[in-house]
């Protein structure tokens, strides 16, 4: 497969572990502007994004990144079910490469619910001076029953409702997509899982964006960020939000990244 271009305006790929990940360049590329790296929520794709990295770009001059990590979108499949700690693997194993792949020199990882949980955790393993600062979009922690109770009930709408059939538009491998999300966070092992001791590896400067009336977590998550991480934290609960504020309040959340863009990337713009 031919290397990864920037300036391919369709939709390209880049390689990690083996598997072909559908991935999306927008904007300026890594040698001219800082690139603002997005990972996406458990049953997201680069698609599910919609017009959010092109409305980034506008609002902060930067590059956008966007890519489907494996098993998502039209990228490869993975086997089921997904290891408990998928996450982790995919900051300690992935990321990394994919952002060697793309030639990342400076910016922001911006990830949403598992992608906000995926950042976290890179952040806590890798000493990476190149990432200036983290944007954390209804990011979890830990487990929430009032969360797993959701998720049990998207569970049903998979089963017996048409969600199945609304994620296989995005979804070459729709089940794979969901089951390797759903599978994970409601099996019995997973109820413990935490990944705080991260945030307290932290050495970078975070911003937590999440809607006041989020169904898969509370501002517990948000308190225990602030709680934990020995960095610089901004938080900002947004009113009449559910689980995507990128998609519910895109305005407040575009004029906020934009401005945590300008106080951690100014010198590098």
């Amino acid at each position: 497969m031919k290397a990864f271009s920037w300036n391919d305006a369709s939709h390209c790929a880049v390689v990690a572990d083996g598997r072909r990940l559908e991935s999306a360049a927008f904007g300026p590329p890594p040698d001219v502007a800082p690139t603002l790296v997005l990972l996406h929520e458990g049953l997201g794709c680069v698609a599910l994004w919609r017009d959010f990295p092109e409305r980034l770009v506008a609002a902060t001059g930067c590059g956008v990144f966007a890519y489907s990590r494996a098993g998502y979108g039209r990228s490869d499949p993975v086997a089921l079910p997904r290891p408990l700690d998928y996450m982790t693997r995919e900051a300690r194993d992935s990321l990394p490469v994919v952002l060697g792949a793309i030639g990342f020199r400076r910016g922001l990882l911006v990830g949403h619910s598992d992608g906000a949980s995926i950042a976290a955790i890179y952040a806590g393993l890798h000493d990476a001076p190149r990432v200036k600062g983290l944007v954390l979009i209804a990011p979890h922690l830990f487990t929430e029953p009032s969360g797993l109770a959701a998720i049990a009930e998207a569970r049903q709408a998979y089963q017996t409702g048409d969600l199945k059939a609304r994620l296989g538009k995005y979804h070459a491998h729709v089940d794979a997509a969901f089951l390797g999300w759903n599978g994970a966070w409601l099996d019995p092992g997973f109820a413990s899982w935490n990944i705080e001791s991260s945030v307290a590896r932290w050495r970078a400067p975070a911003l937590v964006l999440q809607g006041v009336d989020d169904q898969y977590g509370t501002e517990a998550q948000v308190r225990a960020i602030h709680a934990r991480a020995p960095t610089e934290v901004e938080s900002r609960m947004l009113q009449d939000c559910r689980h995507a504020p990128q998609a519910e309040q895109p305005e407040a959340t575009l004029d906020a990244i934009a401005a945590f863009c300008k106080n951690r990337l100014g010198e590098d713009r």
